[in-house]
């Protein structure tokens, strides 16, 4: 871990990370990829000591409230203690300007920080992660170093019952290893149990580009012997690469979404992730 000083700290959708690089070790993990230009060592996670104060410039200065959004690109919680104080006071400057809060993680660390996001819920706030395998021997293969699926499932059960809604990305599913109906099936009943409001999929499937996919291959070597040659043999170079069950698997998404009322239209949640005044009432897409 090392400590950057950052010009800017707000994208101009009001996105922001507050590190780079990560210590998860998820052997899918899309941050790789040499088109986001990180230098250092990725476990060498760089932390934007500066973003507080950078953050309350821009937030005591704008005219209109929105929603902050933050860990798309690196996870605000992970098990660094000084990231996880840079984490919490932008959560205070968000609540101390009444600002709203979109935030995606994959720990159950963000618990620490359940008071701060109960008073950021007085304007909005959303909690969002990724749940990827109802197997959790598998899930320690693939996420080593993150909250396990039950873990993070207990952690939306903990933000619905004080309020908060929960959106969960079902992503990235690995072809050949967690792509089946058992899993998908595990996943969603989890989905129903933590009673979220919507999930994201863009399919029963992954993207691999220069830089992630090296480091997955070498993963798929470790871990699953001779998968990597099956994985060139039917996707070659292809960025994005879709499961063989990708249409049974979809049609089960969409159904067990709307038999249970739950938000699986991506526009829809987008719009409710980045707009302040969404009317929280929930719209179902049958």
């Amino acid at each position: 871990m090392h400590f950057q000083e950052t010009k800017g700290i707000l994208s101009n959708n009001n996105g922001m990370n507050l590190s780079r690089g990560c210590i998860h070790g998820c052997i899918y993990c899309d941050s790789r990829s040499k088109c986001y230009d990180i230098k250092h060592k990725f476990e060498d996670v760089e932390i934007k000591i500066n973003a507080p104060i950078l953050l309350e410039q821009k937030l005591k200065s704008k005219r209109k409230k929105c929603m902050i959004v933050t860990g798309a690109m690196s996870d605000p919680y992970m098990d660094i203690a000084e990231n996880l104080n840079v984490t919490r006071n932008c959560l205070e400057i968000i609540a101390k300007y009444k600002f709203g809060l979109s935030i995606l993680t994959k720990s159950n660390l963000i618990l620490k920080d359940l008071d701060l996001l109960k008073e950021i819920n007085k304007a909005k706030c959303i909690v969002q992660t990724t749940l990827t395998t109802f197997d959790e021997d598998l899930c320690k293969i693939i996420e080593p170093n993150v909250s396990t699926t039950k873990e993070r499932v207990e952690m939306l059960k903990i933000m619905k019952c004080n309020g908060i809604k929960t959106i969960v990305w079902l992503c990235p599913i690995l072809p050949f290893i967690n792509d089946s109906v058992e899993n998908i099936k595990g996943l969603l009943d989890c989905c129903i149990d933590a009673n979220v409001y919507g999930i994201i999929c863009f399919g029963m499937g992954m993207t691999l580009r220069e830089g992630n996919r090296e480091y997955f291959y070498k993963q798929l070597d470790k871990y699953f012997p001779n998968l990597k040659e099956k994985y060139i043999k039917v996707y070659r170079n292809d960025y994005a690469i879709n499961s063989p069950n990708n249409k049974e698997l979809m049609n089960l998404f969409r159904k067990t979404c709307t038999t249970n009322k739950i938000i699986c239209d991506k526009n829809m949640i987008f719009k409710f992730l980045n707009d302040l005044h969404e009317n929280n009432k929930q719209l179902i897409m049958f």
